[in-house]
């Protein structure tokens, strides 16, 4: 391992701590964010296991009263960002919050750093499992529709992947609300604005945001009547790997209760994942729920079918294609978005640069599938990129030029726990 990289990484991860949760980066995300925290314990724990288990303890303990895991947390209102609390006005938890999710790898990670043979990160796992099963259970409730079996998201922002091309056909059918009030953003003080959404991206955002808040953040009304529902596959693949792995965290803490609903989401999951597969494009691809209509390209989050068991061998190997297709055209990894679609570019957040989580997420799939061998080059391509621009939020896929917020916490993680480790940290089969 990098030595010097190995000691910066450790650093950004401690000055980013705020007493418990580590916020992504200074200024442009300086609350917890979900998946951030949980990622973020996989490098914690490499040098501090009880410090990782409060990241994750912390992260739960914002739950909300119907079991969602919100997307951000508000410990303070920090006037250097938007849209904060005053905007969300979601006091339905012990702590102001977002009033959507965020893809739900906690149990995936709280599985990593459960040791069967250690008592202590059994009864840190043990205390956690109730919550997190509550928060499996909202995404079934609350994230699937009669006419949609997958998974599905009523925000860009609860995928994680806010604007990623996936999104375009569902918005291009929103209409901003006429009163929607007028904002300045933030994010675009803190990052060049070329790399971030587009204004009318924005407005169509909070107009969620207002449907959302208009009615108290029902989440059966935001499904249902709300301005958008599209299924994910990264939604969808990423709560099918998770139950697998809470149900593996069931076994493992004699939780054998909690098997019978664990074991009938998984099922639940492996019927939609039909729902996703775009025949056209050979790919899984979000899908409007409303239109019925497909995104028109292949997603980091359409690569996670390796990582959440799924598809056919058909469908796994016209994956495998398209990986290796884009793996030829890039430099780094694999990027957000197809370079052979409308809507690549290279350094605008979700419209091509390399993400280090998904690109861990797609290489362990890999790897637990008999493509060790293409899962290395994934790592390797992080480590390089890491070496050339440091520890940047992601990453141009061509170039390796760090792209939007820097000293990022998960990026500093995963370098530890992953790319910068001197040999493959997966299991392969």
């Amino acid at each position: 391992m990098n030595k010097r990289l190995n000691e910066k990484a450790v650093a950004i991860l401690k000055k980013n701590d705020r007493g418990g949760f580590t916020i992504p980066t200074a200024r442009l995300y300086p609350f917890q964010w979900n998946w951030d925290s949980s990622f973020t314990a996989l490098g914690l724990t490499t040098y501090d296991p009880d410090r990782a288990w409060r990241e994750l303890e912390m992260l739960v303990g914002g739950q909300c009263s119907d079991g969602m895991i919100p997307s951000i947390i508000f410990r303070s209102d920090d006037q250097d960002y938007f849209p904060g609390p005053k905007i969300w006005q979601n006091d339905n938890g012990p702590v102001s919050c977002t009033g959507i999710s965020q893809p739900p790898v906690l149990a995936s990670v709280m599985l990593s750093l459960t040791d069967p043979a250690d008592t202590g990160s059994c009864e840190r796992a043990m205390a956690l499992f109730d919550p997190v099963m509550r928060w499996h259970r909202w995404f079934h409730l609350f994230r699937r529709t009669e006419n949609a079996p997958a998974i599905c998201t009523v925000h860009p922002w609860e995928t994680g992947r806010d604007n990623c091309p996936d999104w375009n056909t569902a918005l291009a059918g929103m209409e901003v609300d006429s009163e929607l009030p007028s904002y300045v953003r933030k994010d675009i003080e803190h990052a060049d604005a070329s790399q971030r959404p587009s204004q009318l991206e924005y407005d169509k955002y909070l107009t969620i945001v207002k449907f959302g808040r208009e009615h108290g953040w029902n989440q059966d009304t935001l499904l249902k009547d709300g301005p958008l529902q599209v299924a994910d596959p990264g939604l969808h693949f990423i709560l099918l790997r998770a139950n697998r792995d809470l149900l593996k965290l069931a076994h493992i803490l004699e939780r054998e209760d909690a098997c019978a609903d664990i074991e009938h989401w998984i099922r639940a999951g492996e019927a939609a994942v039909n729902y996703l597969w775009n025949d056209e494009m050979r790919a899984f691809c979000a899908r409007d729920v409303r239109t019925g209509i497909f995104s028109n390209g292949f997603s980091s989050a359409s690569a996670l079918v390796f990582y959440a068991g799924a598809g056919t061998q058909e469908q796994r190997q016209h994956t495998l294609e398209h990986i290796r297709r884009i793996g030829d055209k890039t430099r780094f990894g694999q990027p957000s978005w197809d370079p052979d679609a409308a809507g690549f570019e290279s350094q605008r957040y979700w419209c091509g640069p390399l993400w280090c989580q998904m690109n861990y997420m797609i290489a362990r799939g890999l790897a637990e599938n008999g493509e060790a061998g293409l899962a290395e080059k994934m790592r390797l391509d992080l480590r390089r990129v890491i070496e050339l621009s440091g520890f940047y939020e992601c990453f141009d896929p061509m170039s390796g030029e760090g792209c939007i917020g820097g000293d990022f916490s998960w990026t500093a993680a995963l370098w530890l726990a992953w790319a910068g480790r001197d040999a493959p940290a997966f299991q392969t089969g």
